[in-house]
């Protein structure tokens, strides 16, 4: 099988040395992303619009590879702040419905840029 690597102006630019999504057959494996505005490159205030983001640029790098969000089979979520977990499960809630994708939390001492939220995602295509 081949790689096809996903890129999207429609999500941040990838800022290390990774590409935001890579297709291996019908399996898309999404890099983490934080609440980066893709037009600005700026990270977002508060924990509520950087989830939103996350999510948003998740969902961009979804279409760019073709699919959609509803593809998704596994999530990770990175959270600075366990408390917010209540919270992302609400966010979380206006962009997948049932069948959910599996997902994991971790809480991380921190994240790249003062991000207080990443996630990423694996989708299935097939």
């Amino acid at each position: 099988m081949s790689r096809k690597i996903i890129s999207t102006s429609n999500a941040p630019a990838a800022i290390g040395v990774y590409s935001q999504a890579v297709r291996v057959g019908d399996t898309v494996y999404c890099s983490g992303q934080i609440g980066l505005d893709p037009a600005s490159g700026q990270l977002l205030e508060g924990f509520e619009a950087q989830t939103v983001r996350v999510f948003e640029n998740l969902k961009a790098v979804a279409e760019a590879a073709d699919g959609t969000l509803a593809q998704v089979v596994r999530v990770t979520l990175y959270l600075t702040d366990l408390a917010n977990f209540g919270k992302v499960n609400e966010i979380m809630a206006r962009y997948f419905t049932e069948p959910y994708p599996a997902r994991a939390a971790v809480g991380v001492k921190e994240l790249p840029r003062g991000a207080l939220v990443e996630a990423d995602a694996i989708l299935f295509l097939g």
